[in-house]
């Protein structure tokens, strides 16, 4: 008896676009999550229990559907990494010379 998929990809890859900006947000968000998915199962038998198991009950058995599920029912949530500040430049020689000026006007 055949399963109930409507579409090849279930759920539907409409609605999981809906929750992303773009397809590479999707496919790195639920790249990232079966690789936590995937190493979750594998160190089941070790009792680490550090990895977080998935927050979906499922019938797929693949890490990928797994993580894609997740994400269609809001379990796993896309957010945008914050933008990091541009880092100065230190010229080595303004800061050396800096230095020995402090240290002329102290002695003075």
């Amino acid at each position: 008896m055949a399963l109930d998929h409507d579409t090849m990809i279930n759920p539907p890859i409409e609605g999981l676009l809906a929750t992303v900006d773009s397809k590479f947000s999707l496919v790195t968000l639920a790249a990232r999550r079966a690789r936590n998915i995937n190493s979750y199962f594998n160190q089941l038998g070790d009792g680490l229990g550090h990895m977080i198991p998935p927050q979906v009950s499922s019938v797929a058995r693949k890490p990928l559907s797994i993580s894609f599920e997740e994400i269609s029912e809001g379990k796993i949530i896309w957010t945008e990494a914050p933008e990091e500040e541009p880092e100065l430049e230190v010229d080595a020689e303004a800061e050396a010379q800096a230095a020995a000026d402090a240290a002329s006007a102290d002695d003075a």
